[in-house]
This record gives C-alpha cells, structure tokens and sequence, in this order.
C-alpha cells in the first residue's frame, strides 16, 4: 500500500518530538499501521535552527500553506501553538479534505465548537490526544475504554510547571518565587509562566474533558480557576498540620445535571492518590458509574511525551486511512451529542470545607471576633490553629472549617477585610475530601 503522507506545521519542542520519534520508531510503527508513514513537509518561520532532528533540508519550509495545498498529504499536524493562526489552519485543511492531528489545548477549549463542527461538515477526523496530558492517554480512554460509562468525577493534576513549584515548596520550604524561578531555570516554565501558575493552562484541559464527558463543548469561560501565586510556605506548614497537602486542582463532578467545572489550589488529604503526585509530573482520576475509580499518571509536558502522544494520533488516523474508512467517530465521541449546553454551576453553589489563614492583630478578642463572624453566615469550625509568634508583625490564625457554601464564605470574608483586627488579606484554599 502507498505510504500515508503528514505535513507538520510547526517544528519546535513539539513538533520536533513528533518527528524524532516517527523517524526514529518507523520500524514499528510500520508494522503496527502496515504501511509507512512519511513526514513530507514540515513547515515554520524558523528552519535553520538545529532541532537535534536529523530531516532532508528539502522538506522544510516557512509557508504553512504548500502543506495545506498538497494533495499527496493525508494528515496535517498542528503543532505551533497559539490561537487564531493554528485556527485558520485547520480549518483550511479539513475544507482540503485533510485529516487534523492537534496538541492545541488553549484552541480546543475557546473555539472546539467550530473545529469539532467543521471536522463533521468536511468529512475528516480530528484528533487531539496530546492536548491534555501529554503522554498520557486519557483522551483514548474517554472516548474509548470509558465509552459505556457516566463519568461522575474528574480531578485531576493537569499542569506539570504548577505541580513542581508546589513539590518544591512543600519538600524544600521555598517561597514561591524562589521555586518558579527555579522551574524556569530549569525549562519546566516559561518566563514568566503566566498561564500556568493562574489556573489557565489546567482550565483549558479541564475543558476538553468535559466536552468529551458530556459530548458538547464546555463553555471555557465559564470555568472558574484561580492560580498558586497566594500560597505561602506557612500555608503549606499548615495544611500538613492539618494532615493535607496543597495542589493545583482541576475538578468536574456531575451534579444531577449540574456540573462543578473549575481550578484552584486545593488542600486534599495525605493519603490521597493524588497528593503523592509530585514533581513536572500530571495525574487524572476518574470515576465511572460502572468501571469505579481510575488513575492515569505520568509526565504532562515535554518534546517526547508530547511528540509520543501526537504520534499515536498520527498511527490512529493512518490505520483508518489503509482501510479506506469514510465514516469516522466524531471529534467528541458522541454520535448524538446532547443540544444543551452544559449547565455549570455557579461557584456560590459550591459546598465543601475551606481553610482560612487570617493575619491578625495580636490583641485579646480577636479570635472570638472572627469566629463570630463566620457563625453568623453559617460557617462552623472544625479545627484551630493560633501561633503565638509574630509573622511580619502579625499573628497567624488558622482555621478549618466544616462544609460550607461559598457564597457564605464569600460574604464573611467581606466583612472580616472592613474589620480593623486583620493586616493583611486572608488566605483561602478550598478543601477536597474525595
């Protein structure tokens, strides 16, 4: 059979990936598709920088379009990141007929509908596997070894340069700025790793995998997410008093029909799965109504994870291609996708147990001042930590409430900022139980 052609756009970290090991593992993935797949043009603004690649100079080039335009290539991959440039790509190439590879998280979760739709109208298929979890494949698992069950709960530890600042502030005692600019120095972070450390990269893969869930793109924006920049090393002190650890926490639960879908530093239970992740690495666990818990770990980020994840997409679509197939699943794995939107719940519905660090002045009363407060807008507590020393000329008192609603929260916090016994601006972090 003839070989199944990809033009790759964009060659940095990971389209470099995607192509070190399509060449380098072509022996395998021959016999696993059962014909051969060849890179035929690799397209970007820059293709004289070493990629530690070895490919002939005479597939690359800077115009994106001599790929789109080529009818000898049967997938295009989408691999230079951004917005509107990669959007205007693919939907060229799927009008060309072309099958779409994209690792495109941010993309996916503001503008999924138009590209999910425009797959369907043009007869191609979509995949993304490397959009969420780099080299763990938990796109194939929902929309194929979790196809026949209602997923209830997803939590998950969904941005590896978060997830290693926290390690290192919870193992070393670093301030937060120490530990991001030690993530930077070490290329886990961008500088300045804004979308990381803000909630937006995890709340982009919380996206698609609520789409999937539920067979309807997930309105992004409606996700709420918080980032880590407000967490201190005594937060973390705390929270291990208390018995927790503190995490970058991506959460969507099924509430009858209501979905809890947001981001936020989360303090979850030692014993947890999900607290000993730690490190640049990612986990997601799952349960099914049928299948139970399940965890799906691994590393989140990085030109061969990413490069593997791409290419397994590659293979999928090229096995379809030998067979001549024409009616392809679609990009969301619903062949009848629910019409309604999904319905999020609003963050003041929220119900669970929060922490509190409230900076005060150390005065008789104080405590009872703020208790007070929080009893009056029906927050109780279950746990109290008062520091004799003084912390930048205040007293920690830390609290940790029973399951609260967040609108209460909200309200009593407002009020204890107008009050004259706090320094500073309290610190909350949601608590997860399960």
């Amino acid at each position: 059979m003839k070989p199944v052609n990809v033009g790759v756009i964009g060659f940095g970290t990971v389209g470099a990936g995607t192509v070190e090991v399509l060449l380098e593992n072509r022996d395998i993935i021959r016999n696993r598709v059962g014909t051969e797949i060849v890179v035929r043009r690799i397209a970007d603004l820059d293709i004289t920088s070493d990629r530690g690649v070895a490919v002939d100079p005479a597939i690359l080039t800077r115009d994106a379009m001599e790929i789109i335009r080529d009818p000898e290539i049967h997938i295009v991959a989408e691999l230079m990141g951004g917005v509107n440039k990669a959007r205007e790509f693919i939907l060229l190439a799927m009008e060309q007929g072309k099958h779409v590879v994209t690792a495109n998280k941010a993309l996916l979760a503001e503008h999924g509908r138009e590209i999910y739709e425009a797959a369907e109208r043009y007869g191609v298929d979509l995949a993304f596997e490397a959009s969420v979890g780099s080299g763990i494949p938990i796109i194939g698992s929902l929309r194929g070894g979790l196809s026949a069950n209602r997923v209830n709960t997803i939590m998950g530890i969904l941005n590896g340069t978060s997830n290693y600042i926290l390690t290192r502030m919870t193992e070393k005692g670093q301030p937060y700025g120490e530990a991001v600019q030690e993530a930077i120095d070490l290329g886990y972070a961008e500088d300045p790793p804004t979308l990381d450390v803000d909630g937006t990269d995890a709340a982009h893969k919380l996206a698609i995998l609520i789409s999937i869930s539920f067979g309807v793109p997930a309105a992004f924006g409606r996700i709420h997410r918080e980032g880590i920049d407000r967490i201190a090393p005594e937060d973390i002190a705390f929270a291990n008093e208390f018995g927790y650890r503190i995490k970058l926490l991506a959460v969507a639960k099924n509430r009858n029909g209501r979905v809890e879908a947001r981001v936020h530093p989360a303090m979850i239970p030692t014993d947890h799965i999900l607290a000993n992740v730690n490190g640049p690495y990612n986990a997601i666990y799952l349960e099914g109504d049928f299948v139970g818990p399940n965890l799906y770990y691994g590393l989140g980020a990085g030109r061969r994870p990413t490069g593997s994840a791409v290419a397994s997409d590659i293979i999928y679509l090229a096995r379809e291609i030998r067979q001549n197939m024409t009616n392809f699943m679609p990009p969301l794995a619903h062949a009848r996708p629910q019409e309604q939107e999904i319905d999020i719940q609003p963050m003041d519905d929220l119900r669970c147990a929060y922490y509190f660090r409230f900076s005060a002045l150390d005065q008789p009363g104080v405590l009872s001042r703020i208790s007070g407060v929080l009893g009056e807008n029906n927050i109780s507590l279950s746990s109290v930590i008062q520091k004799g020393r003084e912390i930048n000329g205040s007293v920690p008192v830390v609290m940790l409430t029973h399951e609260a609603r967040e609108k209460d929260v909200a309200r009593s916090l407002a009020i204890l900022e107008t009050q004259d016994i706090l320094t500073h601006s309290t610190v909350m972090i949601r608590v997860e139980s399960a």
